[in-house]
Parts: structure tokens; sequence; C-alpha cells
């Protein structure tokens, strides 16, 4: 097999995955202004590159068709009938990675709907159906202890495209998770080696309050270039569970190298808490996309808006940074990254 190379999300992209929104009870009531929010996404994104689009029938490639054309977006999409159960292509579609000699290959996890719901069979072929429309390989990782599926989510993992990795301990190593029974750290750190090129590991603790899949990492820590990370942080301790969180993912990236300069840590504030009907929602600036020449931010409609968003542009100046809203869309315990998944161009070879 060859050694796989995982790159930075900034690394320059062939196009970006999303699929359209079909399935209501992933946002019950709040369906009918979904299809707005992904045509001013894909907009935004067609502007820089090519926006494929996974459509689950016939009808589905339609209503697209409809917003999109409403939008302006007319060019650099291309819509597919793919059947989906849900549109969170970044956990249901397989991680994009480099190959030894920087050709673009698919890491195509094992995925069970973390773990939650019993409809997902048609998003574990997701990744079958991208191998036909790219001509891409596709690779299917086996756990190293035993040799089944081994089952991941592309929102669980962060990483600087140089061989260093964000995770949650929450998300892989706790009591609720239910994906690799018996899986330890070392086996993890194992499977990113082969899979991912994954030299160190920096394990974080848990991810934010509201969070649907037990703690993925793109809701709280976000690499934004060699070394430098941003991280979600609530500053108040009276102001929810979040502060805690946050202020133990702070002092782990310290003891990772952030406290001898090693690393440079840029907090995010955390918007207001969103609720609807009674329920916290996942809502957080760190789950932006980065395109090329864009970076694309979940916003709520809240002060903390405008601080994220010159936050990040400061960090990212050489690319626009542009405010999605997104209060309609985290009613389904997702926003912007969740949704996306980036296909990068091939690299120069690593090896002769």
């Amino acid at each position: 097999m060859p050694q796989f190379t995982f790159p930075a999300e900034w690394h320059r992209h062939d196009a970006t995955w999303i699929a359209w929104p079909h399935h209501e009870p992933d946002w019950p009531g709040k369906l009918g202004p979904l299809p707005w929010v992904y045509a001013e996404i894909a907009r935004v994104i067609a502007q820089h590159e090519r926006v494929e689009i996974l459509c689950h029938d016939d009808a589905v490639r339609a209503s697209a068709q409809e917003h999109l054309a409403a939008h302006g977006v007319m060019t650099n999409v291309r819509l597919h009938v793919v059947s989906n159960d849900r549109v969170w292509l970044r956990d249901s579609a397989p991680t994009f990675v480099h190959d030894d000699r920087g050709g673009v290959q698919l890491v195509n996890w094992g995925f069970n709907a973390w773990a939650k719901y019993p409809n997902f069979a048609r998003d574990v072929e997701v990744g079958r159906a991208i191998e036909r429309i790219t001509a891409l390989p596709r690779v299917e990782p086996k756990r190293p202890d035993n040799g089944a599926r081994l089952i991941l989510e592309g929102g669980g993992i962060e990483t600087d495209g140089a061989g260093t990795m964000l995770v949650t301990e929450e998300w892989l190593l706790s009591d609720v998770q239910v994906r690799n029974p018996g899986l330890d750290r070392d086996g993890y750190e194992r499977a990113f080696r082969e899979y991912l090129g994954i030299r160190q590991t920096i394990w974080l603790g848990e991810g934010c309050v509201g969070d649907d899949t037990h703690g993925h990492v793109d809701d709280i820590a976000r690499y934004v270039a060699p070394g430098v990370i941003v991280l979600a942080y609530e500053e108040d301790p009276a102001d929810d569970e979040n502060h805690r969180r946050s202020a133990d993912n702070m002092r782990r990236l310290e003891l990772a190298g952030a406290a001898d300069g090693a690393l440079k840590v840029v907090k995010l504030p955390f918007p207001r808490a969103v609720t609807m009907q009674g329920e916290r929602l996942p809502a957080s600036y760190a789950n932006f996309y980065i395109a090329n020449g864009v970076v694309l931010v979940p916003t709520f409609n809240d002060p903390n808006d405008r601080i994220a968003l010159n936050a990040l542009a400061r960090l990212m100046p050489n690319r626009q940074v542009v405010g999605i809203h997104a209060v309609d869309l985290v009613w389904g315990l997702g926003t912007l990254h969740c949704l996306t998944q980036q296909q990068p161009s091939a690299a120069p070879p690593t090896t002769v």
C-alpha cells in the first residue's frame, strides 16, 4: 500500500463536495429555508472552485437546479444523482489524501451514522459513488488490532498537512464512543500513521456542548496555518459547560507546544447559546470551511460574529472571509465544515 499524506485544508482544491438537503427529520419544521442556504454556500464556493453536488433523486436534483439558478449559480457546479441519507459529507464521504506519487486517493472510512441513527445504508455507499464519479482509487481502512473495517468520520480529524493531527478523547476514547470498541489510543495512532501519514497526534479532551457526534474536533479546534491553531474558547466561567471544556483543551495545547512557542493558539469566541425547542445546538465559529481563496464562516446573528470574522481574516489574509448565516443550518446539528468535503489537487511526488 502506498504511503499516504493527509493535506491541510488550505492545500489547493480541485473541488468541494456537498449533498443537497432533503431529509426533513434532520431539520424538523425548518427544511424549507435550507436549500436557499445551500445555494448561497455553492454560490460563494463556485467563484473559487468546482462544486460537486450529490442529489438524493431526480426531484432533489431539480430542486437544486432551481435554487442554484435563482442565486445565479450557473457555472462551476456539477449535479450527480446519488442516493444518500444525510448531507454531512464531512463524515459520510471519504477523506481525500495524497499518495507517495502525489496522486489523490480516497480513504473511505466505515460509517455508522455516529452510532445514533438507524438509517445510514445509503450513506455507506457514498464513497463508492465518489470513486465512480472521480475515477480515483479508493481504500477501505482496517483496524490494526483485528482487521475489521475502521469506523471514523472526517469531522473528527484536523491536520496541519505536515504530519500533525488534532482529535478528541471524547470522540474516540470515552465511554460514549461506540465506533471501534476495544481500540485504544495506540491503535488509533497506528491507523492514523498508516492511512493519513500522521506522525504526531494531539489529543484534546471534549468537544462543544450540543455536539451530536460525541466530540468532533471541527467544532472546537482548527489549523489555519502550519503551527497555528484557532481554539473555540468560552471566557465566562458562569456562562456554561463550554468554559470548562475549552479551558481544558487550552491546557492540552499548551502541553503540546503552545507554552514554549512551538504552537501558536488563537482563541475564537463562542456565539451566544443557540437553542431550538429547548435543545442546545453546537453553534461554533470553528466550523468554518477553507476553500481556494475564500473562507466560509458560520454566523449566528450575534455580536461575536464580527469578532470571529475579523480574527480569521487576520489569520488568513490571502483569502476572502465570508460569513454564512447558520442559525437555521445548525438546527441540523452541524454547519459549514460538517457539510463540505474538499478534494485536493495532486501534489508533487514525495519519493523518486
